[in-house]
């Protein structure tokens, strides 16, 4: 299974397959509003906004798997437009790691390594996705996503 077979659940509760994407470059984040990291919506949203008319968009997918989000998934989204501004998609309030991670998860971090290993360690772990759905590149929590530039502009350029 690809990328663009996965389904996912918006906010709002409507599930649709990530084909919906198909032909875009993709950075997907699991995110977290209570994070000591939720800075990181600011960098987020000001990539979104740098690169959208080129193709690129940004996916949030709140996950309370390190105790760090709100309750329901519309709280976790109004709470990224209203404080952090942000507007690019969000998604249903998801689990990162472990028997129960959503498939998306799953197959991003069998694409790729962190440190020591595959699973997410923290919130705001990034993921660069080619327009060909290819996983190219995988940022740590701690990664600003100002450290983006250089390969969102080489997946844009591809």
């Amino acid at each position: 299974m690809g990328i663009y077979d996965i389904k996912v659940t918006d906010a709002s509760g409507e599930e649709y397959k990530l084909e919906r994407y198909k032909g875009q470059p993709m950075v997907i984040v699991n995110t977290a509003t209570k994070c000591g990291l939720r800075g990181q919506f600011d960098g987020l949203e000001k990539i979104y906004q740098r690169y959208k008319d080129e193709g690129l968009v940004v996916l949030g997918f709140p996950s309370d798997q390190f105790g760090q989000e709100v309750g329901e998934a519309a709280d976790a989204e109004s709470s990224c437009r209203m404080t952090y501004g942000v507007t690019f998609p969000m998604h249903d309030i998801i689990k990162v790691n472990g028997k129960e991670a959503h498939p998306l998860f799953d197959h991003l971090t069998s694409n790729t390594k962190g440190f020591l290993s595959s699973g997410i360690k923290w919130n705001f772990t990034k993921f660069l996705v080619d327009s060909n759905g290819k996983v190219v590149a995988r940022f740590a929590p701690k990664d600003t996503p100002d450290s983006m530039h250089k390969d969102i502009q080489k997946v844009l350029e591809a």
